[in-house]
């Protein structure tokens, strides 16, 4: 069941930066964005939670303008990329931390969607989207929206404003790109 549509006006005032109606917009969108998150920590052994991802990436957004906002669909694509960023930070700061102690490896992975990552390298596969972008930021958006969003093809397709066809072809051109750059090449 989707949620119903937000008031324009809140969509309004999110985008000058009201934080209130970011409290209220984020609310609404909450149980996706929780989903989103889950489906990102989903089979890992990682410390932080879905609940955790989710409010780290609010902090992000949390007084700041949106000028761009255009609906609730464009919200959700900013919130994978905070999360992408709370991941990134998450990882980076896991590797200040001394070596050994009791930490378990951690990958991250979304099984139905065919891209792995150990967490730790987790900082690898944000330099390899820096390089995607660079290429072909459309690709880079479709992963983000896709990966670390959990969104469907149909609504990365809404975001991106292109057809679904679309979205499969660069689906699978970001992970053919992210696979050569992620595994080493065999000696």
């Amino acid at each position: 069941m989707s949620p119903s549509r937000p008031r324009p006006e809140l969509l309004d005032a999110v985008r000058a930066g009201d934080v209130a109606a970011l409290d209220e917009l984020y609310a609404h969108l909450y149980d996706a964005l929780r989903d989103a998150a889950q489906r990102q920590l989903a089979h890992r052994h990682a410390t932080l939670q879905a609940t955790e991802l989710v409010h780290e990436a609010y902090g992000k957004l949390a007084g700041r303008p949106l000028p761009h906002l255009e609906d609730e669909a464009h919200l959700l694509a900013v919130a994978a990329r905070a999360m992408r960023q709370v991941l990134v930070d998450h990882a980076r700061r896991r590797l200040t931390e001394k070596r050994g102690g009791d930490y378990a490896p951690t990958t991250l992975t979304n099984q139905h969607l065919g891209i792995s990552c150990p967490l730790d390298d987790v900082l690898t596969l944000d330099a390899a989207l820096d390089r995607l972008d660079r290429l072909n930021p459309r690709l880079r958006q479709t992963v983000e929206l896709r990966f670390f969003g959990g969104l469907t093809e149909e609504e990365t397709a809404a975001v991106l404003g292109c057809t679904e066809r679309t979205v499969r072809r660069d689906w699978t051109k970001a992970r053919l790109f992210l696979h050569r750059e992620l595994v080493p090449l065999a000696a």
